[in-house]
């Protein structure tokens, strides 16, 4: 089973730019689709984007759709997650998550410790 450690969280000014990424060990990484979730203060983890193992397919949360792009490295066992004319209310702990195989059915096998993104003048 993979392990996950996300990186590159932040303060950041409105419409700014942040890219975060999702460190994997392991060697099966190949296998695993990715996703990123994230919980804003107060609020419910909400779901983000989730891509496949070989990064075929995307799907986004309309709020961040045309904003935000996820990719991975496969060879570097990274996932990653470029966020764009970032908002207020983007605010929040990002996680990434894992799980063995596509589609996802389900709850995710794994999940970092979150990375925090705050947006802000």
């Amino acid at each position: 089973q993979v392990q996950l450690v996300e990186s590159g969280g932040g303060l950041v000014q409105p419409g700014g730019s942040l890219r975060l990424s999702c460190a994997a060990s392991g060697r099966t990484f190949t296998r695993y689709t990715m996703a990123w979730f994230r919980q804003g203060p107060g609020k419910e983890r909400e779901f983000v984007v989730v891509i496949s193992p070989s990064a075929t397919i995307k799907r986004y949360a309309d709020s961040v759709k045309g904003r935000f792009t996820a990719s991975r490295d496969n060879a570097k066992n990274t996932a990653y997650l470029q966020m764009n004319t970032l908002k207020p209310e983007d605010t929040a702990v990002y996680f990434c998550a894992a799980k063995d195989g596509w589609p996802v059915r389900g709850e995710y096998d794994v999940w970092g410790q979150g990375t925090q993104v705050t947006v802000s003048s």
